[in-house]
């Protein structure tokens, strides 16, 4: 067979993924195997593939086509979110550089344009994944926003508010004046900045004194209702009952006494804005104090600005600090480093702002979701996240489900009148006609009577689900699918959404189908570059995956990147490593090559063929046992550092060198037979991280129908193994390496054979030996007296007398060096271990290293002195 000297990955990647998409490998239908499923991480639908994306959907591929090579039926659904935000934000864009703003259109027009928007530039991502390699069943792809998804969102809300566990309520939230919604807690970014402490004078009713406040936000003065004191702060016990006057504003107010004034922060007098600041708003309450709310929603001073009615609040800030300098209100502004909260999606400083919204009760569905992962029902890798877990599931605040968008499913409540509880909530219009009329005695209502709430849910409300819906299951809780592929099997993430999505997922699967939506969780580290910064495109420092796909072939990129993640630590990248990757690629399909070019002849197995044959079939079975070991503990970095080792050191560099034919001779067919095997097993065990080219060796090797394919071929089960001959054959590998060495350091020509004399008796896999070292003799239980290259493999002396090539007045100099040098090395070690300190409390594996060291050097010294006498 004729094999083209260079593996064309491009050529070769596209060939493949056609045909497994051709032949339906990828798609999963309930049957009598058991199951294995994985839900994507849904990306934003706006999406472009990134390093973080190329990482994560790598691992989630090498576990279903592993798990699909071992007799599962392995189900891994695609998608994307809708990701609310983010999508509504580029529309907004997309419009207004089209000279039309959102406000000046209905929500039916604005929905219009994000659907052609979502359409023209959606599902990017998911062809990219595809260029990857990832094995998706993409009949089976889903969008958080098609129709049945969002039937689903529906009922749950419904089905919630029902049990009691949705309300809606006058709460402070954290509002991103870009997005013109507001975010939850963990969607808040804190930053920090550098800023000013402004000090400011607010003069006390009826008199001359001022009494000094300090903030970081001057543009909030507009909202102070109250300034407040420690009450046991004995500087200002004589201002208790007071009243003060806000700066600029000349509103009075009261001084109140609060034990939550910190007597030693500032000046130890807060200035009290309950609309503006999450704390102040708790103060606010307890005192009964006014709320005056001074910013719009896009972040603007509003008529309680007074003459800043309609300025940005940060130009305010500059302006109103000049002002009070001027009317001689600001005592001082002093450089001041806080941090600020900032939106995850737009980066805009939020702003704390009270409004109606929606939540969702957390605190009894989060126990149950708390408990199955400190139990182990739901396992964490690393474990370490479980602690992080544990810490905001016992300190979890209610969810604020609601936002002030159209992009995204609407909240089911219909409102009939104007007061605070005029609604119903109800799946449809329809629905909500009858509980509105049940609920207020008028039959007469009708459904232009009712009015349905403006806002959409949180995305992740809907992609909470995400297990279940993708298999209908909140609509047909008893389907077919539902039942065989959940729960599924391993969910794949980073720890950036444990919060958003991971344990929402559980609390929602415990509520709905009172079972866990996943077994386990593999919790990537981040993707960074050399200096340890998160790669991202602010920072022009992450490359382009498809780019690097383009150069080094998906398979080089996908060992490249899974040689440095280990599990749940962060990624440092380097393009070496994706050389690396490749570098593997070309060593792989040099082996195939050079296989082939062999010619078999019919003659029997020679004593090395079959010393190599032996000891290779059992280091097969143990590494398959090692890479299951680390495939259980989600090591999946290291389970491909013993494929690689297997392939590159153990297959290439020792069997094929062992059973290579002289030149000019042929190879026994036997041999080829059981190589040809051997190459088969190791591209089924290759595979789930390099589909590609395993597959066109696959293909190559032998003519194969359909039901052939590599995709779907099963990997080996681990055998038994003799750990004895793989023992034996390393003690092999040492002695040629010693041989080579001896050639390599004296210059000697790997033709000309050496003979060998030791005090062993006889050595296992002597045939190899002999083959692979060029040895021409082995005088077993002899010494020798000529001039010597000698070294230990264990405590066994191995002495090889010098080529008559050599000058042994050079030889006798170099050897005088090294005794020299190790008889320093061994004096610094015999200074440690005579410290009786050191010995005492270094740990015991340490004191053992150092003796060893010591008594490695004083074998080698006497090895080294004897050669002396002899040279």
């Amino acid at each position: 067979m004729q094999i083209s000297e260079k593996y064309n990955p491009q050529e070769t990647e596209q060939k493949w993924y056609s045909y497994w998409l051709e032949n339906k490998y990828f798609h999963s239908e309930p049957n009598e195997k058991p199951p294995y499923t994985i839900v994507i991480p849904p990306p934003n639908v706006t999406g472009i593939l990134h390093m973080g994306h190329m990482l994560n959907n790598t691992i989630q591929d090498v576990l279903v086509r592993r798990a699909r090579m071992q007799g599962f039926n392995a189900c891994w659904v695609p998608g994307t979110d809708h990701a609310s935000i983010a999508t509504e934000a580029k529309v907004v864009a997309k419009l207004k550089s089209e000279g039309i703003n959102k406000s000046d259109i209905t929500r039916e027009e604005f929905l219009k344009h994000a659907w052609e928007w979502t359409d023209k530039y959606g599902g990017t991502i998911l062809d990219q994944l595809k260029k990857l390699g990832c094995s998706c069943d993409w009949d089976r792809t889903r969008f958080t926003l098609e129709d049945k998804m969002s039937e689903q969102v529906i009922k749950s809300f419904v089905d919630l508010y029902n049990k009691g566990l949705i309300y809606r309520g006058y709460r402070m939230v954290n509002w991103d004046p870009e997005a013109k919604t507001n975010i939850s807690d963990e969607e808040v970014i804190f930053k920090e900045q550098n800023g000013k402490l402004y000090y400011l004078k607010y003069k006390i009713e009826g008199t001359e004194e001022f009494l000094s406040v300090a903030t970081t936000r001057p543009e909030t003065i507009f909202g102070d209702t109250a300034v407040c004191i420690n009450p046991n702060d004995e500087r200002y016990a004589h201002l208790k009952g007071k009243n003060v006057i806000v700066p600029i504003v000349n509103r009075v107010i009261p001084i109140i006494e609060d034990d939550y004034v910190d007597i030693e922060f500032g000046t130890g007098a807060l200035k009290i804005t309950p609309a503006h600041d999450i704390n102040d708003y708790e103060i606010g309450k307890k005192h009964q104090l006014k709320m005056i709310d001074s910013l719009d929603d896009d972040g603007n001073l509003n008529e309680h600005g007074l003459h800043y009615a309609g300025k940005n609040r940060f130009d305010v800030r500059k302006q109103i600090a000049k002002e009070l300098e001027e009317n001689g209100l600001l005592l001082k502004a002093e450089d001041y480093v806080n941090k600020v909260g900032t939106s995850e999606r737009t980066g805009a400083v939020i702003e704390p702002k009270v409004s109606v919204q929606w939540f969702l009760k957390m605190e009894n569905i989060a126990k149950p979701a708390l408990d199955v992962v400190m139990d182990d029902e739901v396992k964490f890798y690393p474990e370490k996240f479980k602690n992080t877990y544990k810490h905001w599931m016992e300190n979890i605040r209610d969810w604020n489900i609601s936002r002030q968008l159209w992009w995204g499913q609407q909240i089911p409540a219909f409102f009939y009148g104007t007061g605070e509880e005029d609604f119903v909530v109800a799946e449809n219009i329809d629905d909500a006609l009858v509980l509105a009329k049940q609920k207020t005695g008028n039959d007469q209502l009708t459904v232009n009577d009712l009015k349905q709430d403006q806002d959409a849910l949180d995305t992740w409300f809907s992609s909470w689900l995400w297990p279940m819906s993708v298999f209908n299951g909140l609509l047909d809780p008893e389907n077919e699918e539902i039942k065989y592929y959940y729960p599924t099997s391993d969910l794949v993430t980073g720890p950036d959404i444990i919060f958003f999505w991971v344990a929402r997922m559980i609390m929602s699967g415990l509520e709905y189908r009172k079972e866990v939506p996943f077994k386990n969780v593999y919790f990537t580290g981040i993707v960074r570059d050399k200096q340890r910064r998160k790669m991202s495109k602010q920072l022009g420092n992450s490359p382009d995956p498809l780019d690097l796909i383009s150069k080094y072939g998906a398979d080089g990129v996908r060992v490249g990147s899974l040689l440095s993640a280990p599990a749940g630590n962060d990624l440092l990248f380097d393009e070496e490593l994706m050389v690396q990757g490749r570098n593997f690629m070309t060593k792989i399909w040099s082996a195939f090559r050079l296989i082939n070019m062999w010619n078999h002849e019919d003659k029997p197995a020679n004593v090395a063929d079959k010393q190599a044959i032996e000891w290779f079939d059992n280091k097969l079975n143990k590494t398959i046992l090692e890479i299951d070991q680390q495939f259980e503990k989600f090591r999946i970095s290291d389970a491909l550092h013993l494929i690689y080792k297997l392939i590159w050191d153990d297959f290439c560099g020792w069997y094929l060198e062992a059973i290579k034919p002289n030149y000019g001779e042929g190879i026994s067919k036997e041999v080829y037979d059981r190589t040809v095997i051997f190459f088969e097993e190791l591209m089924k065990l290759l595979h789930p991280f390099m589909p590609f080219q395993s597959e066109e060796i696959w293909q190559l090797i032998s003519e194969r129908n359909v039901d052939e394919a590599l995709v779907i071929a099963q990997q080996k089960k681990a055998g038994a193994f003799n750990e004895a001959i793989i023992k034996n054959f390393e003690t092999a590998e040492d002695i040629i390496s010693g041989v080579r060495n001896y050639r390599q350091t004296k210059g000697i020509s790997p033709k000309e054979a050496v003979e060998i004399y030791t005090g062993a008796s006889d050595f296992e896999n002597e045939a190899v030996i002999r083959k692979l070292a060029n040895v021409s003799d082995i005088h077993f239980g002899e010494k020798t007296d000529k001039p010597s290259f000698t070294f230990l493999i264990g405590s066994t002396e191995i002495s090889i007398p010098l080529s008559e090539n050599l000058d042994l007045g050079e030889e006798k100099i170099k050897t005088e060096e090294e005794i020299k040098y190790l008889k320093g090395f061994l004096i610094s070690v015999d200074k440690k271990l005579s410290n009786e300190k050191f010995v005492a409390n270094a740990k015991p594996e340490v004191v053992d290293s150092e003796r060893k060291k010591q008594k490695d050097a004083q074998d080698k010294i006497a090895i080294l002195e004897e050669k002396l006498k002899s040279l």
